[in-house]
């Protein structure tokens, strides 16, 4: 009988249970998955299994994360008396069919178990390593097989990670010497293919319910366990301050629940997680669990399992590291840093080796002379502390940046993202075409950000090009290629007619690229005034908010649920549909790229997108119809066009092209539009 691959969908029960079958008989190399996470493979296209008459011989089970085009195996599977039969080539070569227009797959192995020949046959190449996070802090390879689209962005993928906070039970289940029930579903946190996703981390209450222990053998073996997680000291003061505001609001909110010493100690790891700028807490505790509303109203803490991390790890890691909810409306200031200032600002900013102390004061003392018109620039939270610090100068040509630097923050990770698109626009602004990262030492926050936005390691810096090209494929790659020859690096060479996922990414290294004639879509979104105001301070509001942080990289923009043929990846145009008065509406403002799009309702929308800020949970419920649910757009990087580009011209420059033009709805247009209006909303003449 044939052997045949079936994509199993979330209603194929038998196969999943089949699947899971099999992966239980070999955990001790595959690692721990719980079941909810085949399903929700399944949901997500990520769950291939092989069959021959009712038999499932293997399965690979990947993940196709929403803000990465790389295909992540976590299972390649094949029941042992099958093997030698080539199912794990056809397992492979039915994810590279099924999802061409992806980079490639990525996975991680064991480097003891000696499979490096395994998966050279299956064409993968080494990439890395990395050490797990298991008991025995093994070493992982890492492998990677391209799938043949341009190799620039191989690397782009940013190695931030999800920091977990996890309590004393799940901390037990992964370091204790007993084996509790459902201890399991906190270990599959050590599977090796989550080792460059996830970090684990403590905070002071796990150390003190270690130290209640009362059985000798038991708490020495747990404290010498705590040095393979990360060590969390925040501030005792503020985290009394949140202790005092999650017990008020359990008050309020749950009567039944005895203040006492148990609540108390939970509630504290909810304190200690906000205040450490966390967001995720792992536990199996049914008390922590019950608080989860509470944690997250109070302290934008997540309270999860850890099954729930494993399954979401990507959502939760992007709500981690990027949410610029939390800089709109705050009162982060934006200056220049004032001479005779420079020493005060060595303690808050990370130096190391010969860039340090005084050195690094003098440096930054150096870059206000009078021969460089150097921009020293400065970002203070609401409490006048320092946490970000960059300097900028442009040659004509090439943005140099001589300092970057973010401090200790719990929005380090979104500000430093924020600062890396904010010098793309400042160069682009200056007509720059190259930016030169010159800081010895940037922070790691922008450096392990940088990836995501082309920048790569040139010369021991970080350099980006920007390629300012609207046009063909051959057009893009001839500025691109001009560029990397003065740099003497090599580049790629783009085609016509790209997946839209690569053009995607190519557009997003090479801001402000765009590759027209790519399969990459564009959509006309008509916005109404408030909104716009909201989102791009379009007409723009009576107190501008600064050009530091007006704009965010990623926001949320709420619909009806009907569909208008929306893909993703894909651009979008939007058209401020009215205006109070001449010059505020119908006009197109400004560019975006889509990078998700969901429907479901508004309380679930609600909570998956509202780190992304600007909407409420009631004006979310208002943009639902009458099936009850609404849609989400989800984008980033936008651009706001130096001259708007009105209904009038919008209409003709359709007419000149011949094509249709819709302004009710969201709407697909061509590229050839997009490109026409585009190339408008940036004439000079």
């Amino acid at each position: 009988m044939a052997i045949k691959l079936v994509s199993v969908s979330p209603v194929q029960d038998e196969l999943i249970d089949k699947a899971i079958a099999l992966g239980d008989r070999y955990t001790k190399t595959l690692g721990l998955l719980t079941p909810p996470a085949y399903r929700k493979a399944a949901e997500d296209g990520g769950l291939l299994v092989a069959v021959e008459g009712d038999e499932v011989l293997g399965y690979a089970l990947f993940g196709l994360p929403k803000r990465s085009a790389r295909i992540r195996l976590a299972h390649l599977c094949v029941a042992e008396e099958q093997r030698g039969r080539g199912i794990a080539r056809r397992l492979v070569e039915g994810i590279k069919k099924r999802y061409p227009q992806r980079l490639g797959i990525k996975a991680k192995c064991r480097r003891d178990y000696n499979l490096s020949g395994m998966w050279r046959s299956l064409g993968f190449v080494p990439d890395g390593e990395v050490r797990g996070r298991g008991r025995d802090g093994e070493i992982l390879d890492g492998w990677w097989l391209d799938l043949g689209h341009p190799d620039l962005f191989t690397e782009m993928e940013s190695d931030a990670l999800l920091v977990v906070t996890v309590d004393h039970g799940v901390f037990a289940d992964l370091r204790g010497l007993a084996n509790p029930d459902g201890a399991e579903e906190s270990r599959a946190l050590e599977a090796g293919w989550m080792a460059d996703l996830v970090e684990l981390a403590y905070t002071p209450q796990l150390v003190h319910e270690i130290r209640d222990l009362s059985d000798t053998a038991e708490r020495r073996h747990q404290r010498a366990a705590l040095t393979g997680l990360r060590k969390l000291s925040p501030d005792l003061s503020a985290v009394d301050e949140r202790s005092r505001e999650l017990i008020q609001a359990v008050g309020h909110a749950m009567p039944d629940l005895t203040d006492d010493a148990e609540l108390r100690s939970r509630l504290r790891y909810v304190a200690e997680t906000s205040c450490a700028g966390l967001q995720a807490l792992a536990t199996r505790d049914p008390l922590l669990s019950r608080l989860a509303d509470v944690a997250w109203e109070v302290a934008r803490v997540r309270v999860v399992s850890p099954s729930t991390v494993t399954l979401h790890v990507d959502e939760l890691r992007q709500a981690q590291m990027y949410r610029p909810a939390d800089l709109m409306g705050t009162e982060f200031r934006s200056g220049e840093v004032a001479p005779g200032a420079e020493d005060e600002l060595v303690v808050f900013f990370h130096q190391s080796g010969g860039d340090d102390g005084s050195a690094f004061a003098e440096r930054l003392r150096s870059l206000n002379g009078d021969t460089v018109a150097w921009h020293r620039e400065l970002l203070r939270d609401g409490q006048g502390r320092p946490v970000a610090l960059y300097a900028w100068a442009s040659d004509g040509r090439t943005l140099i940046v001589p300092v970057l630097r973010t401090a200790g923050h719990p929005l380090e990770q979104t500000l430093a993202r924020q600062l890396l698109f904010l010098i793309k626009r400042l160069g682009r602004d200056c007509g720059a075409e190259i930016i030169r990262i010159n800081d010895p030492h940037p922070s790691e926050a922008a450096r392990s950000a940088a990836g995501d936005d082309g920048f790569f390691e040139h010369d021991g810096r970080l350099v980006a090009l920007l390629v300012n090209a609207c046009g063909t494929a051959a057009e893009v790659e001839a500025v691109a290629g001009g560029l990397a020859r003065e740099l003497t690096v090599d580049t790629t060479s783009l085609r016509a007619d790209m997946p839209a996922e690569v053009a995607s990414m190519v557009e997003r290294a090479w801001w402000p690229a765009k590759v027209i004639d790519s399969q990459l879509p564009s959509f006309l979104v008509p916005i109404k005034p408030r909104w716009s105001t909201e989102l791009f301070n379009v007409p723009a509001m009576l107190m501008p908010r600064s050009d530091v942080l007006g704009i965010s990289r990623e926001h949320v923009y709420y619909r009806s649920s009907s569909r208008r043929g929306e893909s993703v990846p894909a651009r979008l145009l939007w058209y401020v549909s009215e205006g109070n008065s001449p010059g505020e509406g119908q006009m197109v403002v400004g560019s975006s790229r889509l990078d998700e799009v969901l429907i479901d309702t508004p309380d679930a929308l609600f909570s998956k997108f509202e780190h992304l800020g600007v909407y409420g949970r009631a004006e979310v419920q208002e943009a639902a119809d009458a099936s009850g649910r609404a849609m989400a757009l989800r984008f980033s990087d936008t651009e706001i066009f130096p001259r708007a580009v009105t209904l009038r011209r919008l209409t003709s420059l359709a007419k000149k092209l011949g094509l249709p033009l819709s302004l009710i709805s969201l709407s697909k247009i061509s590229n050839e539009l997009f490109q026409a209006v585009y190339q408008e909303g940036h004439r000079t003449t």
